[in-house]
């Protein structure tokens, strides 16, 4: 059960976005808890996380990637005792399939397709971390519509 105030907050604004489809609602919430945490100087939890969902409500893809970078950057920074902490039971490991599945996508769209491969391989390399509830299932199946979404966009261009 989260016990941290701000990734309350996040999942407020979250909320907003994916469950009643505010998205600028959304992007005002987060742009707000995003200055009270100081931006990239706040928790590395609280900027991972929030940059992470920050980054599904940009309207332009090099923004996108912005927030996406962001969250991964600071996902270095976090360690398992502070996600338990802020009681999250997702270790560290588990949160890079997400994270570098977002970025592939960012790349894939902005037709950078090397780096799109290499974050999807980076990706996959991780998916041992996720465990068989709909998290995971949600980051694998992810995984594979971007495979397949790679392998269609690299037979366009044979």
């Amino acid at each position: 059960m989260i016990v941290d105030h701000v990734l309350g907050r996040i999942g407020e604004a979250v909320e907003l976005h994916h469950g009643r489809g505010q998205r600028g609602a959304a992007r005002h919430l987060f742009a707000e808890i995003w200055e009270e945490i100081g931006g990239e100087q706040g928790d590395p939890l609280h900027v991972c996380v929030l940059a992470h969902s920050m980054a599904d409500v940009q309207d332009d893809v090099h923004q996108e990637l912005v927030w996406d970078q962001r969250a991964l950057a600071a996902a270095g920074l976090l360690t398992d005792d502070r996600v338990a902490q802020a009681g999250v039971t997702l270790s560290v490991a588990g949160l890079y399939p997400s994270l570098h599945l977002n970025l592939a996508e960012c790349y894939r769209r902005l037709d950078d397709l090397g780096r799109a491969r290499e974050h999807l391989r980076q990706a996959q390399a991780g998916i041992g971390a996720l465990g068989d509830d709909g998290y995971g299932q949600l980051i694998r199946s992810g995984l594979e519509r971007l495979t397949r979404q790679l392998t269609a966009d690299d037979a366009g261009r044979a």
